[in-house]
């Protein structure tokens, strides 16, 4: 006899680059929404020639490429939450804008991704603009780093006072509903400390410091587990904060993967070494 079971699970949509060292962007996402038990169905932008030292090559996806794996998600299996991380040029940016309105996607993160956590821009001004004035309007929470929220806000960003300033301006200026700046790339006490802002409620989100290199992929993994929370029905608060914890928990567990920067774990209850006999590799 045949018995067919059949399951309907929530579906999340990433918009973002590959990563060939299977760090970040897109297989950093896939990872995420399957840890949170979410179908992940992604649209490429960029496939980049990388590993844990970094980037050799980055080739572009054609945008009219992008917008058909798009359409093609949400035509067929439908979206309850989708993300964004590298989108790489004006173009792209603003075709994935035009899609996202036309198609009504909602419970849209967006990882402005514009500076890397050491400070390199890494997309042009022109873009930057773009991505400001007409993703970040749809975005039901934004999630920069101390850099891309510099940049958004116009506000250097030392302390958690100027996070917390900084928030308020991008969430005033831009339109955001809510915005979530990462304290990532600060320093001292201030390193791993978020601040919220929806208009109404200010916070401050902290966790155990990690001591870890090995934090590759850790800004897509937190905004996956945002879309990913918020696919299973969660709230926007609820789905921030078990987002970082989350990602804390894969920080705990991040792989020490070749000669430089290694990934995050994403599926850190599985990761425990000490009762697992690996087969040598020679």
């Amino acid at each position: 006899m045949n018995t067919q079971i059949t399951n309907r699970v929530p579906i999340a949509l990433t918009i973002a680059g590959s990563d060939s060292g299977g760090g970040a962007g897109i297989q950093a996402d896939l990872r995420t929404f399957a840890f949170h038990r979410i179908h992940g169905t992604s649209a490429i932008t960029c496939v980049t020639a990388q590993n844990t030292l970094g980037v050799a090559r980055v080739d572009t996806i054609p945008t009219e490429a992008v917008i058909e794996q798009i359409q093609a998600v949400v035509s067929d299996i439908g979206v309850q939450a989708a993300k964004t991380g590298m989108l790489l040029n004006q173009e792209i940016i603003s075709a994935v804008a035009q899609t996202v309105e036309a198609l009504q996607i909602n419970n849209l993160v967006v990882d402005p991704v514009m500076v890397s956590r050491t400070g390199a821009q890494l997309i042009d001004d022109n873009a930057v603009q773009t991505l400001a004035h007409t993703l970040l309007p749809q975005a039901t929470i934004v999630t920069p780093n101390r850099y891309e929220a510099q940049i958004l806000s116009g506000l250097p960003i030392n302390t958690l006072d100027d996070m917390r300033a900084a928030a308020q301006v991008i969430h005033r200026n831009l339109r955001v509903k809510a915005v979530l700046v990462k304290g990532g790339a600060m320093t001292g006490n201030c390193r791993g400390v978020d601040i919220w802002f929806d208009g109404e409620k200010l916070a401050t989100l902290t966790t155990k410091q990690v001591e870890t290199k090995n934090t590759h992929g850790t800004g897509c993994t937190l905004s996956a587990a945002i879309a990913a929370n918020l696919a299973l029905g969660n709230n926007l608060w609820t789905s921030v904060q078990q987002a970082k914890e989350y990602v804390t928990n894969a920080l705990t567990y991040a792989l020490d993967i070749g000669k430089g920067q290694g990934p995050v774990g994403h599926f850190f209850p599985l990761l425990q070494f000490d009762s697992i006999s690996l087969p040598s590799i020679t």
